[in-house]
């Protein structure tokens, strides 16, 4: 399955180019600056979102421009995608378009170090859910346990669903959200929030919709298929369809 899926990924884009179709009605901005630690998987990262754009109609723009947080700019997007970015990534101008961006209905996604950002801006921390703390040493190899199977980003995960990743510890767990997934801590060391771990959550929050999953670290999770229907629930979700 995850050499299929690898396969169709770099090579599915060709063959759409082939096969007119009608424009895509919603378009999503992936940003991927970092002030901090570079991940190595945000290329294959973009690669996989524009890959289930072109499948799910809707267009992607990937990005490190904070220019780009502008009022008028952010119109364009349904969905703005935090794609592993790190540390201090706006000024105070790009905060306050951003979240005028929520306010108006956008949506936001989180994928894993977008919780390792803006640490000094606590209305973005709200509407994250969460700050990264720590983690252990390495990729750990565990069990990833669905809450929700209703929802989109998780109601079609495999149970138990084994993965390995790097796995965050938060400095708080998140409150008011809708936890769809945890970490079954058992099956590693080094985590520090016991028998109740969450790793993936969703909620509507001050006028829009946000979603957040802290896998993400390691480029071989972003050829898992199941990884990729997780990525694309939460789009789905934040997207309103």
């Amino acid at each position: 399955m995850k050499l299929k899926y690898f396969l169709l990924l770099f090579v599915t884009t060709s063959l759409l180019l082939a096969c007119p179709k009608n424009p895509p009605t919603h378009g999503v901005l992936v940003f991927s600056k970092t002030e901090g630690y570079r991940h190595e998987s945000i290329e294959i990262g973009q690669n996989l979102i524009r890959y289930l754009g072109d499948q799910n109609d809707f267009w992607v723009e990937t990005s490190e421009d904070a220019s780009l947080f502008h009022s008028e700019n952010l119109k364009r997007y349904r969905a703005i995608i935090f794609l592993n970015t790190t540390l201090d990534i706006l000024n105070e101008t790009q905060e306050a378009a951003f979240k005028e961006y929520i306010n108006n209905g956008g949506g936001f996604v989180g994928i894993h170090a977008a919780t390792d950002t803006e640490y000094n801006w606590p209305w973005y921390g709200a509407l994250v859910g969460a700050y990264f703390d720590s983690h252990p040493d390495g990729l750990q190899n565990t069990n990833l346990r669905v809450l929700d199977t209703a929802h989109v980003s998780t109601r079609n995960l495999p149970q138990p669903l084994p993965l390995k990743d790097e796995i965050y510890n938060f400095k708080s767990l998140p409150a008011q959200v809708n936890i769809v997934a945890t970490i079954d801590e058992s099956t590693y060391e080094g985590g520090k929030h016991g028998d109740f771990h969450p790793i993936s959550w969703y909620r509507e929050f001050d006028g829009g919709r946000m979603f957040y999953t802290a896998l993400g670290h390691s480029s071989e999770l972003y050829k898992e298929e199941w990884f990729g229907n997780h990525l694309l629930g939460g789009i789905e979700y934040v997207l309103g369809r």
